[in-house]
C-alpha cells in the first residue's frame, strides 16, 4: 500500500536500476537523466549506497556498479530460488491435470528433472528430482515412456538456463489438448504478459 512506501529507499533502487545497463560507469549527469533526479539528491542517494558498497566512484569521478550486488547474487542464485515459485505451480498443474508436472532442465550430460509434483493417482508416470537421460535433441527434452507420452512448453528465464515445464502420463489417458492449455497457463503464471506458444 502506498502508506507502507519509504520514498527514499525507492529513489536508490532508481539509481541501483540505472546500473542495469551495457554501459559500465556513468557520470552524475548521466544518472541525472536517467532517474530523473537533481545531481543533489543523487549525491544524497550514491553517498548511502556507496556506504553499502552498492556503489563504488571511481578516479575517473565516474559511478559504477560496487561488490555488494555480486555478492549477494552468489549467495542466492536464481536456481537456488527455483522451488519458491516453481513448485506451486507444478503442484496445481499436477492436480488439474491429474498427470506428473514436472521441471526440466538442460545438463551438459541431457536432460535434468528439477522438481516434480506427482497426481493422486495409482497409474502415473513416476518421475522424481535429480532423474536424468539423453536429450533426443536441441529443443526436446522428452523422456521416451513404454506406453506414456510427455509434453512440454518452453520455459523462458533471464539467466540463460534452458528449462521447461512438462506433463507425462499413460499415452491412452493424457489429453494433448487440456494438456496443453494446462502447460500454457502455467508459463503464463510463470512469466506474466508472456504467452509463449512453443509446441511439443
Amino acid at each position: 500500500m502506498a502508506q507502507d512506501r519509504v520514498e527514499a529507499v525507492e529513489r536508490a533502487l532508481t539509481v541501483l536500476e540505472s546500473f542495469d545497463s551495457p554501459q559500465e560507469s556513468f557520470s552524475l549527469a548521466e544518472l541525472a537523466q536517467a532517474t530523473g533526479y537533481y545531481k543533489s539528491t543523487l549525491l544524497r542517494l550514491l553517498a548511502s549506497l556507496e556506504r553499502f558498497d552498492y556503489a563504488r566512484r571511481g578516479d575517473d569521478g565516474r559511478w559504477r556498479m560496487g561488490n555488494t550486488p555480486l555478492r549477494l547474487a552468489r549467495r542466492h542464485p536464481p536456481s537456488r530460488n527455483l522451488a519458491l515459485y516453481v513448485q506451486p505451480v507444478l503442484d496445481e498443474l499436477a492436480r488439474q491435470s491429474e498427470e506428473t508436472a514436472s521441471l526440466l532442465e538442460q545438463s551438459d550430460t541431457g536432460i535434468l528433472c528439477r522438481l516434480v509434483a506427482l497426481p493422486d493417482q495409482p497409474l502415473r508416470h513416476d518421475l522424481s528430482p535429480g532423474t536424468e537421460w539423453p536429450s533426443r535433441g536441441e529443443d526436446d527434452p522428452r523422456l521416451e515412456l513404454s506406453g506414456g507420452e510427455m509434453l512440454y512448453r518452453v520455459l523462458e528465464n533471464d539467466e540463460g538456463m534452458r528449462l521447461w515445464i512438462a506433463l507425462s502420463g499413460p499415452g491412452g489417458r493424457l489429453e494433448h489438448d487440456r494438456c496443453a492449455r494446462l502447460l500454457e497457463a502455467a508459463i503464463r503464471q510463470l512469466q506474466p504478459g508472456q504467452n509463449r506458444q512453443e509446441d511439443a
